[in-house]
């Protein structure tokens, strides 16, 4: 017990206990945070169940702190959180839950702690510790977590079957615990998960999808999808990644199993990014491979524009998941749609103006996608790895020499289409997008540099061949070699 004593030594809980003791409720540490502490992980959230009410005990203690704390109530919940010192504390009164078959909303009654731990999720997250006078610090363990944690086994309390039918989340929860925990699912539970597999359909895609988030961000993201795959889960809640596994043979010539080349891809990536939406274009990156698989006589196996069809898959994709269809989307399409290039760029010879497109197109984002590219190198010939590494260094360095000296990073026209307008007295028209866009290749290819002055003389050429006359008013107003902008 004075082990457990150690983990309530920050002076909050002794606050709750004499606030608990005033109310005559009995009122425990539960869940994560004792499963935390016995894993030696910091953990910044604390859930308090009190027999009683848990929204009166959260006003309480929060008038006692110092500062007072503001309290957020969760009625429909009948719970009620406060932030204090860094921590997110949350009260909730015991209850014991009943289950319908078409919901996993809970009917909710007032219970006991042994109501409340029955109803918990798993084994390691259903510890309590006291915070009773009688016996504070003392860990109540029905269902011997503790021994579950030094086994290293995620295990339901009670009948599995009936843990997963209740509330099928807790399937993705028992998969995402044993990714970041690095925990074996016991073999009862695992089964249940197969067996239940076909109830995640009555989950929302945002909690499916909180979940998904969790293990990608794992420190080993392929643990949890061979988990999902092995289950059945996979192909209920992300079928266009069930579609690549597999391979398939001509002429005794395999293709490589694009399901496991893509997890590989996400582990090697991992170490190098905390970046969920790099981590996400490295499970997308070859997303469309079934779809573009072709076997071409004398060539094999092909996937001809398959990072873009993958990048139109995308809006789909995230659509369904209900993940964001802002920048982070937009991020991902590009990551997606430019994967090839420098792969294609470290097999051939780099010239410069194939590296300024590459960082015109990459802008802000070219270092992330080197990186994607870097762990897109999954060969098992150590020898072709190194080359193509090796390559990868070069494009690095010939990406930096180019920005350097180019600046083509987050490229701006150094004509605008506005000063075109303006220097040929036209109007918005299909000649000032030809001139910009000549503009921009003349820079890209290396006719000219990224300035002014070059581009400017370059676009009186270029409207010269398209028959255009210099307004006449034009370098009244904006005077020679400075543009409209600077007037």
């Amino acid at each position: 017990m004075e082990r457990m004593k150690e983990f309530l030594r920050h002076p909050i809980f002794k606050i709750i206990a004499g606030i608990s003791d005033h109310l005559g409720q009995e009122s425990y540490v539960i869940g994560g945070y004792v499963r935390d502490k016995l894993l030696n992980r910091s953990s910044p959230d604390i859930d308090i169940v009190t027999v009683g009410s848990g929204i009166e005990l959260a006003r309480k203690v929060a008038q006692v702190v110092h500062p007072p704390a503001r309290v957020t109530v969760f009625k429909n919940f009948g719970t009620a959180m406060l932030h204090y010192q860094e921590m997110d504390i949350e009260f909730v009164g015991a209850r014991k839950e009943s289950y319908q078959h078409h919901s996993r909303k809970p009917v909710i009654e007032n219970g006991t702690l042994e109501d409340d731990q029955k109803r918990r999720d798993f084994t390691i997250n259903a510890l309590a510790l006291s915070l009773n006078k009688e016996n504070y610090g003392e860990l109540i363990d029905p269902f011997g977590g503790v021994e579950d944690i030094r086994k290293k086994l995620i295990r339901t309390p009670l009948n599995p079957d009936i843990t997963f039918s209740d509330d099928p989340l807790r399937m993705m929860r028992a998969i995402r615990f044993s990714t970041q925990l690095k925990f074996n699912i016991e073999s009862s539970t695992l089964e249940a998960i197969s067996a239940n597999r076909e109830r995640i359909e009555i989950v929302s895609a945002e909690r499916i999808t909180e979940e998904l988030n969790k293990i990608i961000l794992s420190a080993k993201p392929s643990a949890g999808f061979r988990l999902l795959d092995q289950t059945g889960l996979l192909e209920f809640i992300f079928p266009e990644l069930h579609k690549m596994k597999g391979r398939e043979s001509v002429h005794s010539i395999p293709h490589k199993d694009n399901f496991l080349h893509t997890l590989k891809v996400l582990d090697r990536l991992a170490p190098h990014t905390s970046n969920l939406w790099l981590r996400w274009s490295a499970l997308l990156h070859d997303i469309a491979k079934p779809q573009t698989k072709r076997f071409v006589e004398g060539v094999g196996w092909t996937f001809y524009s398959h990072n873009f069809l993958g990048a139109k898959m995308v809006p789909r994709i995230f659509r369904r998941l209900k993940l964001p269809l802002n920048d982070k989307m937009k991020y991902v399409q590009k990551m997606v749609m430019l994967h090839m290039r420098p792969i294609v760029l470290s097999e051939d010879t780099v010239t410069d103006s194939a590296v300024r497109r590459l960082l015109f197109e990459a802008g802000e984002d070219v270092d992330d996608l080197m990186t994607l590219c870097e762990a897109d190198i999954t060969s098992g010939n150590a020898k072709k790895v190194e080359r193509y590494l090796r390559n990868f260094g070069v494009v690095r360095q010939k990406l930096k020499e180019i920005e350097e000296k180019d600046h083509i990073r987050n490229f701006q026209p150094p004509v605008s289409g506005e000063l075109i307008m303006e220097t040929f007295d036209l109007p918005p028209s299909k000649e000032v997008g030809v001139i910009k866009n000549a503009i921009k290749e003349a820079i890209l290819e290396g006719e000219i540099k990224n300035d002014f002055t070059e581009a400017y003389k370059f676009m009186l050429g270029k409207a010269k061949q398209l028959g255009l006359e210099k307004a006449r008013h034009s370098n009244e107003k904006t005077g020679p070699g400075k543009p409209a902008d600077d007037r």
